[in-house]
């Protein structure tokens, strides 16, 4: 049986933090905040994994209570819903994300991104698929302050 799960991500820019997406360091003179790395990309893609699983989000596995885990990488939020998907019996189809900022342009850097998802997941980068859009100027996202992602997972139970 083939399973989708869809996610949603959001984070607010920071000062002095550096910006990571799809676990590439992106030149940028903000940050997202947050208690990972605040990889918003990733976070999404989390979520669209697990919930084809039928799992909670990355919240119940990932507390931002959890001290432990500050600072993590979000790679390693990935490669956890990896083992997840193994241990139901699953395999990862193929993930799709879409990032939603004004700036900074994230483009040239999607073929890193998808390398890095892919081995988190334990799929090809071909697998995955990173898109960006801005919002037009409208809303947290236009004003800049914040990136948004939204993600799509296939997986196959069974």
């Amino acid at each position: 049986m083939n399973r989708v799960g869809i996610g949603y991500d959001v984070h607010p820019f920071e000062e002095g933090r550096l910006l990571i997406l799809g676990g590439v360091e992106i030149p940028h003179t903000r940050g997202l905040k947050g208690h990972s790395d605040a990889d918003v990309l990733c976070h999404a893609i989390a979520d669209a994994v697990l919930g084809a699983l039928g799992l909670p989000d990355i919240g119940f596995y990932f507390p931002p209570s959890d001290a432990s885990i500050e600072g993590i990488c979000s790679l390693k939020i990935l490669e956890k819903c990896a083992a997840l998907a193994t241990e139901k019996g699953a395999i990862i189809e193929n993930v799709d994300s879409t990032l939603i900022a004004e700036a900074p342009k994230v483009m040239k850097h999607a073929p890193a991104m998808k390398i890095n998802i892919g081995a988190a997941l334990g799929i090809t980068a071909d697998q995955v698929g990173v898109k960006a859009t801005t919002n037009e100027r409208l809303g947290f996202v236009g004003r800049e302050e914040g990136i948004a992602a939204m993600a799509v997972a296939s997986v196959r139970v069974g």
